[in-house]
Parts: C-alpha cells; sequence; structure tokens
C-alpha cells in the first residue's frame, strides 16, 4: 500500500514503496547493475530521469562488450539485428609516427574469427536496448522520474524522494540506493564522496556530427579514428553509413578558443589538422534532431574521493570517468555495475554479518571499490604518459613496464597494461563460455616489424598494442570465475561466484598479491 504525507511545503508525499535495490539512472551503469541484480531475484526500483531513447555521447564500443557482456545481459541478438557500423579494428595517429597506426581485431590469435568485430553505435539505440532489457528481466522502470534526495536514517542511505513527469512527489526506500546518474549526478554527496577533478587531464571536448564525410578503404571502413594535432586529438566515428562523430579534445591553453561560436571554433580546428580536414572536405554538420548542435563538454577527467557508503554505492560516470582516447567509458560503467551488483548480491543474500561464506557488507563493497579503483588507476597513469604526443612508440612501451613493474619486455607491459591485464586480475580462463570468453580473452599476440594494410597505413608493433587494449579493455567486466576473471586479488579475498553475479571466499590463492 502506497501510503500519503505532506513534506515541509504543504505537499503530498506518497511513501510507502519498499524494494532491495532502488537505482538512479539508466544508462549502461544503471542497467547493467539493475538487471544483474534482478537475475538474482531481488526486487529493484530503476529511476531515470529523461525519456528514452534519449540523447548520449561515446559511441565507440569494444569486442568484449558485444561479445561478452552483451551475453552475460542476453542482448546480444538485439545488438546483431540494430543495424550498428561494423568496425574491424581502428586507426591512431599518434606520437612520433608520421603514418597511420592502423590495426584489425583479427590480428590477435584470441580475436580471430567470429568474434573479430564490435560496433559503432548510437547510444539512443543502444542504452535503449539495455534499458528496455532491465524491464524485460522485471526491474521496475519509471522515466521522466527526478531523484531529489537520499533518504537516511542515522548514517545510512535507506530510500530516495523523487518527482514524477506529473510533479507528484514519492518516497521509496530499500537496502541499497545504487548512483548510476553520470557525470552530472548531483546525489553522490550523499554517501558523503567529493568530485576531484584531474590536475594533468583539464581538457575541454567540442563535438559535433557531420554528413557526408569520407570513410577509410575497407576493410577498415568502420574503424574509429583517433588523430593527434597541436591543441590536443580528434576522434572520427564512422556512426552510420551518412553520419560521423566529430569530437577535438582540446588543452587548457586552447579552450579559449571554443568561447563564443562552437561552430567557427570546429572548423579552425579541423583545418589545423590536415588528416581530418581531409576526410571532412566533402561533409557538411548535421542541422537538425538530436545530431544537430555542437556540444561542448568540460573537466573531462575526474574520481571521486569515496565509491560506496553504509546502504549506498557509485557506478559509471557518477563514480569517475578519464579521457576517452581508449573508449573506456562503456567499460567502466558497464565493469562497475557488475562489480556493484556482484556486492549487493552478496549481501542481500547473506544478511548484514555474511552467512555461509562469512562476507560482510563492509568486505564486500571494499571489494567493489579495490577493483574499480585499480580499473581506473590504470587507465589515468597509462594515459599521462600516452599523452606525451612527440614521443616514440618504444617510450609508450617502457611508460607501461615501469608503471605496471612488469618483469617482461616494454612491449609485454605495454600490451598487459592496455589490454586491461596488468593487474593479473584475468589470468588463465579456462574453457567454460566460450561464446563469451573468445571474444574476451586477455590480448598476448603483437605484431612485431610492421607490413601493408589494405588502405596504404602501416601496421607497427604499437598498433598491435591498440589493438589489444582495444579488444580487452572490458575483460574483466563478464563471466566471473568461468573466464578466469573473479579470482581473488589478494590472498583469501573474494573472487567470482560460478555465474559471476555475487563474491565468494577464495581459497586462499588470489591471482595478485602485489
Amino acid at each position: 500500500m502506497v501510503r500519503e504525507r505532506h513534506n515541509s511545503s504543504g505537499g503530498a508525499v506518497n511513501s510507502g514503496q519498499e524494494y532491495d535495490v532502488i537505482v538512479v539512472g539508466g544508462g549502461p551503469a544503471g542497467s547493467t547493475v539493475s538487471t544483474l541484480v534482478r537475475k538474482r531475484g531481488h526486487r529493484v526500483l530503476l529511476l531515470e530521469k529523461e525519456s528514452f531513447p534519449r540523447y548520449q555521447i561515446g559511441e565507440s564500443l569494444l569486442p568484449a562488450t558485444v561479445h561478452g557482456i552483451a551475453h552475460l545481459l542476453g542482448v546480444h541478438e538485439e545488438l546483431r539485428d540494430a543495424g550498428f557500423t561494423v568496425k574491424h579494428g581502428g586507426t591512431f595517429k599518434w606520437g612520433a609516427n608520421p603514418e597511420p597506426w592502423t590495426f584489425d581485431f583479427a590480428v590477435s590469435r584470441r580475436m580471430a574469427g567470429p568474434t573479430s568485430f564490435a560496433y559503432q553505435v548510437e547510444r539512443m539505440k543502444f542504452d535503449h536496448i539495455l534499458l528496455e532489457n532491465a524491464r524485460k528481466h522485471g526491474v521496475e522502470v519509471s522515466e521522466q522520474c527526478t531523484v531529489t534526495d537520499v533518504l537516511k536514517s542515522a548514517d545510512r542511505a535507506e530510500g530516495v524522494r523523487y518527482t514524477d513527469a506529473e510533479g507528484a512527489v514519492h518516497e521509496a526506500r530499500a537496502r541499497y540506493v545504487v548512483d548510476a546518474s553520470g557525470n552530472s549526478s548531483r546525489i553522490y554527496a550523499a554517501a558523503d564522496s567529493r568530485r576531484e577533478y584531474s590536475t594533468f587531464f583539464r581538457n575541454l571536448a567540442l563535438f559535433g556530427y557531420f554528413e557526408g564525410g569520407k570513410r577509410l578503404s575497407a576493410p577498415s571502413s568502420g574503424n574509429i579514428l583517433s588523430v593527434a594535432f597541436d591543441n590536443g586529438w580528434f576522434w572520427y566515428i564512422p556512426l552510420t553509413p551518412e553520419i560521423t562523430s566529430v569530437g577535438a579534445v582540446v588543452n587548457q591553453e586552447s579552450a579559449s578558443l571554443v568561447q563564443g561560436d562552437p561552430a567557427k571554433a570546429m572548423r579552425g580546428f579541423v583545418q589545423s589538422c590536415p588528416l581530418i580536414a581531409d576526410m571532412l572536405a566533402e561533409a557538411t554538420p548535421v542541422t537538425e534532431g538530436p545530431y544537430g548542435q555542437f556540444r561542448v563538454r568540460k573537466d573531462w577527467s575526474y574520481c571521486n574521493t569515496r565509491f560506496f557508503a553504509p546502504g549506498m554505492v557509485l557506478v559509471g560516470d557518477a563514480a569517475c570517468f578519464v579521457d576517452p582516447v581508449f573508449s573506456s567509458g562503456v567499460h567502466l560503467a558497464t565493469y562497475s555495475g557488475l562489480l556493484a551488483a556482484r556486492s549487493i548480491n552478496a549481501c542481500l543474500e547473506a544478511g548484514d554479518e555474511g552467512a555461509g561464506e562469512g562476507i560482510g557488507e563492509q568486505a564486500a563493497f571494499e571489494e567493489f571499490e579495490q577493483r574499480y579503483r585499480r580499473e581506473y588507476g590504470l587507465f589515468y597513469e597509462f594515459l599521462v604518459g600516452f599523452y606525451e604526443m612527440h614521443e616514440s612508440e618504444d617510450s609508450y612501451f617502457w611508460r607501461a613496464r615501469k608503471l605496471s613493474d612488469s618483469a617482461g619486455s616494454d612491449i609485454e607491459a605495454f600490451v598487459e597494461l592496455v589490454g586491461g591485464v596488468s593487474s593479473g586480475e584475468f589470468d588463465g580462463g579456462g574453457t567454460a563460455t566460450e561464446r563469451i570468453a573468445a571474444g574476451t580473452r586477455d590480448m598476448t599476440r603483437m605484431v612485431a616489424g610492421a607490413e601493408e594494410h589494405a588502405d596504404g597505413a602501416v601496421i607497427g608493433a604499437a598498433a598491435g598494442k591498440l589493438l589489444e587494449q582495444g579488444t580487452a579493455l572490458q575483460a574483466r567486466a563478464l563471466v566471473g570465475s568461468q573466464a578466469g576473471e573473479g579470482r581473488s586479488i589478494t590472498p583469501g579475498g573474494l573472487s567470482a561466484s560460478a555465474d559471476g553475479l555475487s563474491w565468494v571466499r577464495d581459497d586462499g590463492a588470489g591471482v595478485d598479491a602485489r
């Protein structure tokens, strides 16, 4: 029964809704955590302030997303049938090498075959698929509902207050509140968390959409193209056969150039980057619909001081975000959603003190935060060195080995770091769930030397490493112990359950005691 009371200003408040989990935000992080908690039979309410489909940036996915997490969520067939642009790899023009670095996912022995591709996606469609999938699994999804406050009892979050599309005020209570409301989140402070912006990545992104942009030659026509230039770097994403997403990520010194007329600023940046200027030589900006404007996003990289507090957890961009050069946004969102789901499921099913496995709430959420921070930290620290755009490829490899303290060669350290396997969390793998693991295992084969690609670009050692990072960044976000992902990161710590949806006590071995 829903009870009605009045707030301090005299308005009616509908209260009495009870759930196990309330998720605020319906993007990839929110859809992932809500679906995976619901798959364990728990009652989940998802509140989204907008009405889907809605515009969102971040269109380039990785093979691990398509062939891994999509299977875990049960949306792989819908993605296959959605008509998204297929990409077989990527192209970088970065560093001291004057030639583009082009790579194919199929170069890797582990990626060859039917899993050697990913998608460029319109996030309006992609996010809608994930949200509707949550609804199909039994998540109670309420759109056009704005959360205004987190309800607390003593120091513990116990629910939310929100306003629906008609302006009615509601209160709902749950054991756990998940903030998945993105970079614009205003409720993360309820977890006694502060957002700290990077002092290094003080960048600004100016982006928009063009019709009639050129494509790389087949089979690379669906590739993402990343190009460094004097003010920063460009992304160039063939979103559909007609539309290209183009963004200039510029440094703080160049941010003033964006003030006033963003279209004029974009023209100036394009003209100062010959490769992008050539690709857009016959293109025109989109002027109507959701793609019909230039947008600006500031303060690109940040990390919150806390990712969880009693009764509350932050996932996706509500917790942290790092410069998108390696297309890590959806990875960090879905990975954090899975980690949070494991911790929530473990606590809901074991009680506060932990039942059979003896896993308490503090231990479960410390596991979530430790793994999530480590993943974010690896990206951040490596990107600091990668932004030395005039260094040689060998310098990038050396930086990777120094950062990861790897015993292997510089090249091996690079591929392990940008491939997401430096932590050792994704060692081994076994043979179970091959349809998932085949597209997500750590990439270990590298391209040695250079050879001519179909479109005339050079495939060099760095190109092979960038392949590895592109295919494996999401590897740990998948099927838990069945893929070797969920082993403990400290001796005697927590590891993933057999289905990857909860935590269990490890046998004491651990995969990485460093």
